[in-house]
């Protein structure tokens, strides 16, 4: 075991503290430098790609400048438009939505009184244990609901403008970051793969998991959500359901829960079709929730993440969902790569001979 003299502890203290102190600096905008982060790792490939297009053939120099300003270019085309004019056309549905309902349009006691007419006794039965049956008393919950969740609206409604400005700033922060981070982050990455003082095999495992199940956890858990979402919406709108990509977004989040997902919008729908009379539109629902959707989260997701995370499918839906408990919708990512990182450690704890006595 390695004797630290004093002054080096002293300094390692100091590393400590320094580092500590940064990442508190940091701390505000910790969203903003995870992303950037997340999206380098995501994008480092297509800008080799451009560095190795852009290379002048005769002296050999690399453009680094402008293969980080074009894969920058493609983030914005891609993620960054594609996101602004889906939340844009999510909030005037939403908007539409409340319009309906504010007007009685859209009847919720009605839909709540022909599902409970035409279920079984014993379910009634069941039902009214918990209080689940009284139309009054159900509205008088959600009316305390929506009291809160009015206020909070209006907390967020007051701050607004400054919620704005800080969405921006943040944003600025991580393109800002990206560029250097894609430019920069081959050197950066040996730089800290240098000051981690593990032994090189460690290090190679511990690393290029880390990289590997960011990659698969994030295009993987994306894709399947934008193609569950899509699938889910296209259906809504075809049955006329009001706020079909209000509906397809709801989806499309609700994906990012393996095996849960978006049945969760879908399947309350189907049901209520059947009971209100409209029953082959819920039963194409079904089969259509079940064999379209459903095979799209059973297929692609083990293939794009399973696969290539090396993970059983239970250890990602517990480390998703936990992650997404605690760190919001960031944990998605930070919840499998934290899982496949606990995985890889033991794994090498129990290869490793210097662990074990003989």
């Amino acid at each position: 075991m390695t004797e630290y003299t004093l002054q080096q502890k002293v300094f390692l203290l100091l590393l400590a503290i320094v580092t500590i102190g940064f990442g508190w600096i940091l701390l505000p905008y910790s969203g903003a430098v995870f992303w950037g982060v997340v999206l380098a790792i995501l994008f480092a490939p297509l800008y080799r790609k451009f560095v190795a297009l852009t290379r002048n053939k005769k002296t050999g120099v690399e453009r680094k400048n402008g293969s980080a300003l074009l894969t920058l270019l493609v983030i914005v085309v891609l993620v960054l438009i594609p996101v602004a004019l889906i939340s844009v056309s999510l909030v005037q549905q939403a908007v539409a939505v409340y319009a309906k309902v504010s007007a009685g349009h859209i009847d919720f006691g009605a839909y709540f009184r022909q599902v409970i007419g035409v279920l079984p006794d014993w379910m009634i039965g069941l039902l009214e244990r918990f209080e689940l049956t009284s139309l009054a008393t159900i509205q008088q919950k959600l009316s305390a609901v929506a009291a809160q969740a009015s206020q909070v609206v209006g907390k967020y409604a007051l701050n607004v403008g400054s919620m704005t400005l800080d969405f921006l700033v943040s944003l600025t922060i991580m393109l800002y970051l990206l560029f250097f981070l894609l430019r920069d982050g081959d050197n950066l990455a040996r730089r800290v793969r240098q000051a981690v003082p593990l032994g090189r095999m460690y290090k190679q495992r511990l690393f290029d998991n880390f990289t590997t199940v960011i990659r698969a956890t994030v295009k993987g858990n994306v894709l399947v959500a934008a193609a569950q979402g899509t699938l889910g919406g296209i259906a809504f709108w075809f049955l006329d359901v009001q706020g079909p990509l209000l509906w397809g977004v709801v989806m499309a989040f609700l994906s990012l829960l393996p095996a849960v997902g978006a049945a969760i919008v879908w399947a309350p729908v189907a049901i209520y079709f059947m009971v209100s009379g409209s029953l082959w539109e819920g039963i194409g629902l079904i089969v259509y929730g079940v064999v379209v959707i459903g095979l799209v989260d059973n297929v692609l997701r083990p293939l794009l993440v399973g696969k290539d995370t090396k993970m059983p499918d239970y250890v990602v839906l517990l480390s998703t969902l936990g992650g997404m408990a605690l760190f919001g919708l960031d944990g998605f990512v930070i919840g499998p790569v934290v899982a496949a990182l606990f995985i890889a450690a033991w794994d090498l704890f129990a290869s490793a001979p210097e662990f074990h006595a003989d």
